[in-house]
């Protein structure tokens, strides 16, 4: 099993005794590792771990009809799990893929204000209309969400069972803004390029460190989006039944497959023109929104201004879409693209997938996503705040050209703009206002950002 961040979320709401004021709800996309996580958690800190997989065990449903008595729900459930034992105090009931029975999540409240048993709850689908139906399913004010992502560069660094050692060293360097050994920088920037190729769903690394064949890992890779399709354009109809909205489904299937393509141009906007002869927003709208609800892609907008807050600052008709995993980008491409990666060819694709990994890296830590461009040609590949001040952040080569920011940087009456971070395969280095950092410490960067 793999070392995930989550668990030390988890661990803190039990110890600072959260877990008796609120069940913890993991929310993620599917195959994150949500399952595996939550189970290994729930083994390590409990003496009895009730398990119910909804998706598996449908007859589990049927406990939670009727009214919410706590005896009577627990009596059911041990008429149909043969092994379940409930000690009062020493009990964590986990729910996984609680969507698939909202009276389980809809109970939660009052297993917490029972209190013998401690509950954590796992959803993929939780985003999507109809399985967060705040009517009577969401026990307001009794979940505390914890969001799981796929494996990030961390995660992925332990996985590959990188010295704890190493890792505190580029650590070092960050915060020190020092240069990094160049043996540590090579190694480091070897890993990270490795990282864009597998991304971070488990399976996929699991493949990789096991049998370090990137045909593997693509085989892998394609077949979790065929996984994924399978859910596309689906929701729960008022009665609670799972269906799938045929329309909304080919509409899904067009959006997704056409980011390579919407990220492979110079102006990597989101342009619908890109799907169909016709295509309009108003039709393919719902499409996107299902799939950042899902959790399969992030968007970026464009900011008209970069005064804070950014967020009030955003233009909604302008955005960009990159894909939640870049291990899953990289296998919508062609084959030729993994070693083009490898090998730290920036221009690939117009340097879509170095931008779709910062934007990863960025998404993981909560921090919103925004960009700026004008008609000028003027553009920022991404735009944060760091300390109440406004930052730039730039993926570019060791030698890319950084004009835009410079212009920004250089224009203060208009932007009030002290700091750019150039990320790229360079060694850390100051140049005026631009603070040069090799891309395995855009984390680091990442950590630092606000999430307004």
């Amino acid at each position: 099993m793999f070392r995930r961040k989550i668990t030390d979320a988890l661990t803190e709401w039990k110890v600072s005794g959260m877990c008796r004021r609120k069940a913890a709800v993991v929310k993620g996309l599917r195959q994150v590792g949500k399952t595996v996580a939550v189970r290994e958690f729930a083994r390590r800190n409990y003496d009895n771990v009730v398990y119910i997989d909804f998706k598996k065990t449908t007859s589990a449903r049927y406990a939670f009809d009727g009214d919410m008595d706590v005896d009577r729900i627990v009596l059911r459930l041990t008429a149909v799990l043969s092994d379940a034992e409930f000690v009062p105090g020493h009990t964590v009931i986990v729910f996984d893929e609680v969507q698939e029975c909202a009276r389980a999540r809809f109970s939660i409240k009052a297993f917490v204000e029972d209190g013998r048993y401690d509950v954590i709850a796992t959803g993929s689908l939780l985003g999507i209309r109809g399985y967060n139906r705040k009517d009577r399913d969401v026990p307001v004010g009794f979940e505390h969400t914890l969001h799981m992502f796929p494996m990030d560069f961390d995660e992925f660094l332990w996985a590959k069972g990188v010295p704890e050692q190493t890792i505190g060293y580029v650590k070092e360097c960050f915060a020190q803004r020092k240069t990094v050994d160049e043996p540590v920088h090579s190694a480091m920037m070897s890993h990270f390029y490795e990282y864009m190729c597998v991304g971070g769903m488990p399976s996929v690394v699991a493949t990789f460190v096991g049998r370090n064949d990137l045909n593997a890992v693509r085989a892998e890779q394609r077949d979790l989006i065929e996984q994924y399709r399978d859910d596309f354009g689906k929701y729960l109809d008022g009665e609670g039944n799972e269906v799938t909205d045929v329309e909304m489904l080919a509409h899904i299937n067009q959006v997704f497959d056409s980011i390579p393509s919407q990220l492979s141009k110079e102006n990597k906007k989101f342009q619908y023109s890109l799907l169909s002869k016709n295509a309009r927003g108003k039709t393919y709208s719902a499409a996107i929104q299902w799939l950042a609800d899902y959790g399969l892609v992030n968007r970026s907008y464009n900011l008209s201004s970069l005064d804070l807050p950014l967020n009030g600052n955003r233009d909604d008709s302008m955005f960009k879409v990159y894909t939640a995993d870049t291990g899953l980008l990289m296998s919508m491409l062609d084959r030729g693209a993994y070693s083009k990666i490898l090998s730290g060819e920036h221009n690939i694709y117009k340097g879509a997938v170095f931008e779709n990994v910062i934007s990863d890296v960025l998404s993981k830590n909560r921090v919103k996503l925004y960009y700026y461009r004008r008609d000028s040609g003027l553009e920022i590949d991404f735009i944060s705040s760091q300390d109440g001040k406004v930052c730039l952040l730039e993926v570019k080569s060791q030698t890319g050209n950084t004009k835009s920011a410079k212009t920004v940087l250089n224009d203060k009456e208009r932007y009030h703009v002290d700091l750019c971070y150039k990320l790229g395969n360079g060694n850390v280095g100051f140049t005026g206002r631009i603070l040069s950092l090799p891309m395995y410490m855009a984390p680091l960067v990442a950590e630092g950002l606000s999430d307004e």
